[in-house]
């Protein structure tokens, strides 16, 4: 199975060459790898270059946007850029964030996944942060969930599911989507990947909200966000956030924001939110 990977790429000088080193000593590798440098104002796109001067399936792709760090709307918008620069024949199309380190068997693994059942839409792995010299699980989401730095799609299922929207909560609304067309969703414990910089370090303060009007834009509806906010705030060790997911919801209601799913899915992804709700306590 083939697979492209596309990389956004901004102010990455301190781990992009580790991230695509790591992708060129994959036991199976990739037949593309675009890497979209957002407007760095570093070394990225020289690094970039160099790769591409050795690897000539590495593309470097450059896009001129605005220098604000917003969760969701601005790395969508590269990995879209990404895709105009690859043809159709792909297998796999891969999202990856360019601060991680990929264990050499990672994508051997994924393919073997996608090639054990026909109905996979998503694989991925897990992320770990260093802490105390020690690799932990960076524990933000349940492990049903693959984070957005390392996802891996079908392509079938990419495209049924419209590909990736430019806002917060795509890396939820792609898998909800994918479980709404039925296509299962894998994570594998044993793919161990090193994430170089924690989520949500760059992050200004403008984004607090940001999650609180992705749990809107998701249809959760206001009873499924405030346990949804409550259990991520309390995960993060802030329980403030709280507060600001909440204001982020009712901002975005009054905003009336645009959704990342239609009415019909919406009731699909409460329904579905609350079946594992009432699962966990059990």
């Amino acid at each position: 199975m083939k697979y492209y990977i596309i990389i956004p790429a901004y102010n990455e000088e301190a781990f992009m060459a580790e991230t695509l080193q790591s992708l060129v000593e994959q036991t199976v590798l990739p037949s593309k790898i675009i890497v979209v440098n957002d407007s760095s104002t570093d070394s990225t796109p020289q690094i970039i270059t160099q790769f591409s001067q050795k690897y000539p399936f590495i593309s470097l792709v450059n896009k001129v946007s605005a220098a604000i760090h917003l969760p969701g709307s601005k790395v969508i918008q590269a990995f879209q850029e990404g895709e105009k620069n690859i043809d159709n024949h792909y297998d796999i199309i891969v999202k990856v964030d360019a601060d991680l380190i990929f264990p050499s068997n990672y994508f051997e693994t994924i393919i073997k996944h996608f090639k054990s059942d026909t109905t996979i839409g998503m694989v991925g792995g897990f992320c770990y942060i260093k802490k105390n010299n020690d690799w932990v699980l960076e524990n933000l989401t349940d492990k049903d969930h693959i984070r957005g730095a390392l996802k891996a799609y079908r392509k079938e299922a990419f495209k049924q599911i419209g590909g990736l929207k430019p806002q917060m909560g795509w890396d939820t609304a792609d898998e909800l989507l994918c479980k709404f067309y039925h296509w299962k969703v894998v994570t594998d414990e044993s793919l161990h990947v090193k994430h170089l910089k924690p989520t949500g370090a760059s992050y200004n303060k403008a984004a607090r909200y940001k999650q609180g009007e992705a749990f809107y834009t998701l249809g959760y509806g206001f009873v499924i966000t405030s346990i949804a906010s409550l259990k991520l705030a309390l995960r993060k060790g802030k329980p403030l956030l709280f507060i600001d997911y909440i204001k982020g919801f009712w901002k975005a209601k009054r905003e009336n924001k645009t959704m990342l799913v239609t009415e019909e899915q919406a009731k699909f992804v409460r329904k579905y939110r609350l079946q594992k709700m009432k699962q966990k306590l059990i």
